[in-house]
């Protein structure tokens, strides 16, 4: 499988959250860290198959059933 990464716009329009929303959630633990693109550089994403994993988390936690 590849590792693609998605930056923040994406991530944003996948899950409907806000930037601030997003963050917030990392700080608290509640969603995936994301990771810095380059050395030096201020350049973040996050793994795609770490927000779908966590998207799939969300819809079985509504459905009443856990992963």
């Amino acid at each position: 499988m590849s590792k693609k990464f998605i930056r923040l716009p994406e991530v944003k329009n996948k899950t409907g959250l806000s930037r601030s929303s997003i963050y917030l959630r990392m700080s608290n633990g509640e969603f995936p860290q994301s990771i810095s693109l380059g050395n030096g550089s201020r350049a973040i994403g996050w793994l795609e198959s770490d927000i779908n994993a966590w998207l799939e988390q969300c819809i079985a936690t509504s459905k009443g059933r856990a992963l």
